[in-house]
This record gives C-alpha cells, structure tokens and sequence, in this order.
C-alpha cells in the first residue's frame, strides 16, 4: 500500500509501529516438554475451573519454576526483546549514559484456550515489550476449517493507534488507507510475536482437536546508568 509514498522522498512515513514474529528453533523439543509442565500445573491448582474455555496461570511463571525447557525458550525470548528494542532505539541509545542496557521478564504467563475461549481487546501496562510464544494449537489447515471461526480461528489481532480516531470519522478514497486497522498473528507452534507493551491486541475464539496453549510476558529495559538520555524539556 506504502510503495509509492516510500519512493518519495516528499513524503516522511510517521512513526511505525514494529511487531518481530520469530520461531524458535528448538521448539519441537522444549514445546511438548512445555505442554506437560503447564497441565500439571492446570491440574493442580486448586482454583482452575473444570472445563472452562480459558485458563490462565499466575504471572510468577519464572519465579516459580526453575526448569530448563522454560529457561532455553526464555534465552531465545530474551535475545528476540533485545533485537527488536536494540533495532528501534539504536540511534538514541547512542547518546545514552548507560553502555549497556538491562533487560527484565516482570511477568511471564500461560493460557490454555478451547471451546471458543478468548480474551478481550487490552493492552499491558508497567513495561516497554510484550509478546505471545505459541506452545501448541492445531495446524493451519486444521484450524482454518473450523465452520463457525475460519481463518480467524485463534489469531492474535493486533489493533492499529489510528483506530481509536477513525471511529465516526470522515471516510473518501483520499484517506483510505486508514482503513487498515488491524494486524493478525496466524498461531503456529514455536512463533514467538513481540511487540509494543501498549498496541491494543485481543486473542480470537479458538476451537480445535489440540488446546490452544500460549506464553505471554511483559518485559522491560533499563540502561545500566538510568534511562534518562535527553533532559526533560524535551526540543
């Protein structure tokens, strides 16, 4: 939709909005290890609901288990932050005190999802990235077959900033690019998706032979010498 603005060099393209999607290359390993740990812990937690659509754990994941498939998929989650925010902010980190940028997992989550469970738009707050690791779900094909959910079986959606404003709003074919609100994130097992703590995103019903399981976390990043890096009068 964008080629021809980016060819111009009259037009500046404003304040992107970056989303990594990744696999994880050990997934086929560390994922059926994952899926036996987090039903073990649906088992055992005596506040889990007997057959409900969807079941999501306490946000202690990493403090509460010390175990190695969770640590090597967080060594890649960690790594895959990183990228991204390293990509976005390498300019003004350059100007920064801190030569070195921390990153921290504040809460780390799984969701077992079927029967057409879901949840609600929202965003995350108290961090700069989030994402969803996709441990198990069925296959495209699978998935998509479903009658009454189709290709939208499961997705992540993700929300444009400008959807917000367009609600109501004068609409003609000089401003139909604002149409495009949204973003889906197909589930495929061993795809890691990050992206900004604040970008409005919802978790689609899902149905399917397998249960929907995900990851979820929030992290933030902080420079060894503070964050400051311009004084706050801004330009």
């Amino acid at each position: 939709m964008y080629d021809k603005a980016q060819e111009n060099k009259n037009i500046h393209m404003l304040w992107p909005t970056p989303i990594l999607r990744k696999k994880f290359e050990q997934h086929e390993t560390v994922n059926s290890k994952l899926v036996k740990l987090f039903y073990e812990h649906r088992r055992t937690d005596n506040n889990a609901v007997v057959d409900a659509p969807i079941y999501s754990s306490s946000d202690d994941l990493l403090m509460r288990y010390d175990n190695p498939s969770l640590n090597d998929l967080f060594a890649f989650i960690s790594q895959s932050v990183f990228e991204i925010s390293s990509n976005m902010n390498s300019e003004i980190w350059k100007h920064s005190q801190s030569k070195k940028m921390n990153m921290e997992v504040v809460g780390a989550w799984f969701q077992i999802q079927n029967g057409h469970g879901y949840h609600e738009t929202h965003t995350h707050g108290n961090c700069a990235w989030s994402g969803v690791y996709y441990v198990q779900v069925d296959d495209d094909e699978k998935r998509e077959r479903n009658k009454a959910l189709g290709a939208m079986n499961g997705i992540t959606r993700f929300y444009s900033h400008h959807m917000d404003v367009i609600g109501g709003g004068y609409m003609d074919s000089g401003n139909l690019y604002l149409q495009s609100t949204g973003f889906d994130s197909k589930p495929e097992e061993g795809v890691l998706c990050v992206f900004p703590s604040h970008l409005k995103h919802m978790a689609m019903p899902y149905e399917g032979d397998k249960d929907r399981i995900i990851i979820s976390f929030n992290v933030q990043v902080h420079g060894e010498q503070g964050d400051a890096v311009f004084d706050y009068s801004f330009f």
